[in-house]
């Protein structure tokens, strides 16, 4: 392919996709771009461009201003489209609905779940105040936040740089 056969492509190229708030990149496939959203990964994207009847491997910037509002409309009923058991909002604490979060309101909605554990003080909201894992992962050995706990080597050179100094007199 020519230099001049690429630039007439990159002509019909839209290097950002606008989907809800989140600006997606154009010059993906549309199951990587779709991949970058948060609350949906890549069986998600699948799903969706499996619903609108495109290519998953195809360019996002290339697709029709039809397919493009086609998956903008899946990605907004994504949780009409799923299976249950594919939400990641199951049983919701409030309304018991199973839904599926998608950008900004996935990050409220954990924001909100993690204070509402802090102020009932249930012990993963414990843990979330105090900056410990929350999940059951061991916390003898890893996650430390603090200094090291083993023996530093630059404090040895630098004692036993002093007490020679102080040998020598």
């Amino acid at each position: 392919m020519s230099a001049e056969e690429s630039q007439e492509g990159d002509e019909d190229l839209r290097y950002f996709v606008r989907i809800g708030q989140t600006d997606l990149d154009g010059t993906k496939s549309v199951e990587r771009a779709l991949s970058e959203m948060n609350g949906i990964g890549r069986r998600s994207a699948r799903l969706i461009a499996d619903d609108v009847g495109v290519e998953r491997t195809a360019t996002l910037g290339l697709l029709d201003e039809d397919e493009i509002d086609g998956i903008v409309a899946a990605v907004e009923g994504f949780a009409d489209l799923a299976p249950e058991w594919m939400a990641n909002r199951r049983k919701d604490f409030f309304s018991g609905e199973t839904t599926h979060e998608i950008g900004n309101d996935l990050e409220l909605t954990r924001r909100q779940d993690i204070n509402r554990m802090q102020m009932v003080e249930s012990y993963r909201g414990i843990r979330h105040r105090d900056g410990q894992k929350v999940r059951g992962q061991r916390t003898r050995s890893t996650g430390r936040s603090e200094g090291t706990v083993g023996v530093n080597v630059e404090e040895i050179k630098e004692e036993r740089a002093e007490e020679e100094a102080a040998g020598d007199e």
